[in-house]
């Protein structure tokens, strides 16, 4: 079956004015002012794009779609994600990983899980490893891992900085990341480092260490919750000015954890980053989904549990469009066009002929979610619940 989107506003993230999308099972076909088809004994459904964005479907590169936490004990342990809980949020294409516990889940369980939700209708990925060094692999090898498992793009997500961390050594660090760069080019992946950073105050450290002192380039590593702290930021600020590439942890109440934990909401760290003038190439958001999000007093003793969502993601987009009047289609590449180029997931990311057809249909002045497509399948459809909280009634 044929299908085509009608006169949508096209962010590709780009502003492609109003278009036609025609697109069939997978793959986009056409991009025109107008498409007119003459086609006998063919389908072709149409989709009513008037007064809607359509955008490249979401990627959310660091979500625990297997659960996370336990910092508290068993009882804190989150449970697995649903496709629901993704589709509904725009997500069409998700890089699992594992976190503090790679004991009691593991890289079986978490492929696993990928390829079910797979099966269900969303492209799927994960980073083999956990917080812990050395990385617990599948085979024995991370440069294996690459070669003969087609779920693994990256190692992940290495803890430093952390009173969590396996305090991982120099040439620990060094070693996994030399390993997965040589497993990424060998396989013709992206073989990214997804680097957990805490509060410590060694920030980057090992990064620039071993930036400065090996031949491993600053693209290799792909640092997380950048956003953390001010301090924190401000070291990833200095980071991303020298084109390193740098990820913010969406929230889905910024509000809060800009009061109480002291974070850097995005849409404000987004406006900063122009400002500094850091390629737009450079910054990217995911939402640690089902991730544990613990509270600890300055003992660092467990007080409290909070769990990520990808709903975070629209949530702090909307904010940098509607709030600080960043244009969207520079807020969009951080979850679509910047962590599709990241991962090196050619067909992700962008609308263009022969790209997956992987789409968001928002509305024009809310940016809430309206229709999601993935791998041309209609997921989600006229979706009348928004599901972004108080936001919307800020900015609605």
């Amino acid at each position: 079956m044929l299908k085509i989107i009608r006169q949508a506003h096209v962010y590709a993230p780009d502003d492609l004015g109003i278009k036609d999308v025609l697109y069939t099972e997978n793959k986009i076909l056409a991009i025109e002012d107008h498409i007119e088809l003459q086609i006998t004994g063919c389908d072709i459904e149409e989709i009513d794009g008037q007064n809607k964005l359509l955008t490249p479907g979401f990627i959310d590169g660091h979500f625990h779609i297997l659960g996370g936490g336990g910092e508290g004990g068993f009882q804190n342990r989150t449970p697995e994600v649903t496709l629901t809980n993704l589709t509904t949020a725009g997500v069409t294409s998700v890089v699992g990983c594992l976190g503090t516990d790679g004991e009691g889940r593991d890289m079986t369980a978490l492929i696993s899980k990928a390829r079910g939700l797979e099966a269900e209708g969303i492209s799927t990925y994960v980073y083999v490893g956990s917080y812990r060094l050395p990385v617990k692999t599948v085979t024995g090898s991370i440069i294996k891992d690459f070669l003969t498992i087609d779920k693994i793009i990256g190692i992940g997500e290495i803890a430093i900085s952390d009173h969590r961390s396996s305090q991982p050594s120099f040439e620990e660090f060094t070693r996994a990341v030399a390993d997965a760069r040589v497993g990424g080019m060998l396989s013709g992946k992206a073989g990214i480092m997804n680097v957990h950073l805490g509060d410590g105050k060694d920030r980057l450290k090992l990064i620039e260490e071993t930036i400065a002192t090996t031949e491993i380039p600053m693209t290799q590593f792909w640092p997380t919750h950048a956003n953390r702290t001010p301090e924190v930021f401000e070291a990833c600020v200095a980071y991303a000015k020298r084109g390193g590439y740098i990820d913010f942890t969406g929230s889905e109440d910024p509000d809060f954890w800009e009061e109480t934990d002291g974070e850097v909401r995005f849409s404000k760290g987004l406006k900063r980053l122009l400002e500094e003038g850091v390629s737009q190439d450079c910054f990217t958001m995911t939402s640690d989904g089902q991730g544990s999000l613990p509270y600890f007093n300055e003992k660092r003793e467990f007080i409290g549990l909070g769990v990520g969502s990808s709903k975070s993601l629209l949530i702090n987009i909307q904010e940098a469009v509607l709030k600080e009047q960043i244009p969207l289609e520079i807020a969009l590449r951080a979850i679509t066009k910047n962590p599709a180029d990241i991962l090196k997931l050619p067909n992700k990311g962008h609308i263009a002929v022969g790209k997956d057809a992987d789409f968001c249909l928002l509305h024009q002045k809310s940016l809430a979610i309206d229709t999601v497509i993935a791998k041309g399948q209609t997921m989600v459809e006229n979706q009348e619940v928004r599901i972004y909280g108080t936001f919307e009634r800020k900015f609605n």
